[in-house]
């Protein structure tokens, strides 16, 4: 067997014959895990015929988060059957007491598991000792996370069971995304793939092409973007193509972090050697740092970390990033009357930008404090709430407003679009709702994926030294916002 962790897709159905379908359809899988407790008419003979890969057979009960409602004997026999006619695996709960199983088989091919699907229990190590103990071939612990950390405790629990005992360790939800991709480095038999998002699950087209599992070891170097929400964004898709481009052994992975001290306790356990940071932590893990550049002490809020040596240093690349788009367009900043929408990080980050460049700038935001704060930055005033029309030559939308999946929402009502330039640093979707009512109002307009593009090439750059093509990285985000307007259109 493969030294490397092997790749399982669970595959569901309603129906016997339907499973056998979905089983056969799966091409990308080292193992297949069959669920009999999703079937109408559950039948382990069933689901093994004809099988063309090695299979798991689940059959999970309501109480441990499945769909099995029938007599606890029938589940049994379901199980007992799908060993006896010869299946890879079989799946029994460590709650089940299944212990006559067990001892028929003296453990072999027994997958003996563990879930709980509302926290990370304080007794997991304990669990995992009591199960190693029972001769189990395997034992699948997981537990659902609310944040980074919780994953530090499946990393402790291969010092608690060894390196003799097969183990599969997953920490469920999307804070728990490291323990799936990076199932060797948590000492991992397999990782799981499908179609169960309750359980944390990614598909295995996202394993494999966006994360690049099959080449992913305990000793590639992690990555990530770091802020809460980034479901929506396409930083990995850009920053695991430019890594696989340059032939880097590095993955990089969404980080949902609920505070600095999640993200900075996790990233020293893990050895996260770089990560991008976005709302709503840019300017509170900026205090947290040993470094940060000047830009980002004159913004204010930092995008990009670096760790090298434990020591925790921070950029901003939003201002170049920020600019470039501009200069390629032969856009000239001095002197234009620039209204700067929003009084967040990225807004600090554009007055420093716009300021430099010798503009004249209005803060406009709902917080007349804050629009004050951001004002500071750039010699600005504070303006109306919203701009008004004929105030402005160029806007600039910082705020979220717009951002995917609330896609219709305006920042500023159409009637103020009355400038030359609209600028939205939002970049999914790529054509704002904004972005097309300035054009219809006669607007240049400018997206903010020309700016994401720019600014993480400056990332990508000082993290690695490498210079990552801008093709290579606008294409992996291309792609990824069209995955994300067919996700649009098929609710999942």
């Amino acid at each position: 067997m493969s030294t490397r962790p092997l790749l399982c897709v669970t595959v569901t159905a309603a129906t016997t014959a339907e499973l056998r379908q979905r089983r056969d359809a799966v091409t990308e899988a080292d193992l297949i895990e069959l669920r009999l407790d999703t079937l109408a008419d559950p039948d382990a003979a069933g689901a093994l015929a004809g099988r063309r890969r090695p299979v798991i057979v689940t059959c999970r009960p309501t109480w441990e988060g499945g769909q099995f409602a029938g007599a606890e004997e029938e589940r049994r026999r379901l199980l007992q059957d799908a060993l006896t006619l010869g299946a890879e695996y079989v799946d029994i709960e460590w709650k089940a007491q299944l212990d006559d199983i067990l001892v028929q088989s003296g453990g072999r091919r027994i997958v003996l598991s563990f879930h709980d699907f509302k926290s990370v229990p304080a007794d997991l190590a304990d669990i995992a000792s009591a199960m190693s103990r029972t001769g189990a071939e395997v034992i699948k612990i997981a537990a659902e996370t609310s944040r980074l950390t919780d994953c530090l405790a499946f990393l402790a629990l291969q010092k608690t069971v060894g390196p003799s005992q097969r183990k599969v360790l997953i920490a469920m939800g999307e804070a728990g995304l490291a323990t799936r991709v990076l199932a060797a480095r948590f000492g991992s038999a397999w990782s799981y793939a499908g179609d169960l998002r309750v359980a944390g699950q990614v598909t295995p087209s996202a394993l494999l092409n966006d994360y690049h599992y099959r080449s992913v070891t305990a000793g590639t170097e992690l990555y990530g973007l770091v802020g809460s929400p980034i479901a929506h964004s396409v930083s990995p898709s850009m920053h695991n193509a430019a890594f696989r481009a340059a032939e880097i052994d590095a993955v990089y992975l969404p980080l949902p972090t609920v505070d600095p001290q999640d993200f900075i306790t996790f990233g020293g356990a893990m050895n996260v050697k770089g990560a991008s940071v976005t709302i709503p932590h840019k300017v509170s893990l900026l205090e947290r740092l040993d470094h940060a550049d000047p830009v980002s002490r004159s913004v204010g809020a930092v995008n990009t970390v670096r760790v090298r040596e434990g020591r925790w240093d921070g950029r901003n690349t939003d201002v170049a990033g920020f600019l470039s788009p501009l200069q390629e367009r032969g856009i000239g900043v001095r002197g234009i009357r620039a209204a700067i929408v929003g009084a967040g990080g990225a807004a600090r980050a554009v007055a420093v930008a716009l300021a430099s460049e010798g503009a004249q700038l209005t803060v406009h935001a709902r917080d007349r404090d804050r629009a004050g704060d951001v004002a500071a930055l750039g010699s600005a005033r504070v303006g109306e709430w919203p701009p008004p029309p004929g105030s402005w030559d160029l806007l600039v939308n910082c705020t979220p407003v717009g951002m995917h999946p609330d896609v219709g929402a305006m920042p500023v009502p159409a009637a103020a679009l009355t400038g030359r330039f609209v600028y939205d640093l939002i970049y999914n979707p790529s054509v704002t709702t904004l972005l097309q009512h300035a054009a219809v109002a006669g607007c240049e307009t400018i997206g903010g994926l020309d700016m994401l593009v720019a600014q993480a090439r400056e990332q990508f750059h000082w993290w690695t030294a490498v210079r990552p093509s801008a093709d290579v990285m606008r294409g992996a985000a291309v792609k990824r916002l069209s995955e994300f307007s067919n996700d649009a259109n098929h609710v999942i």
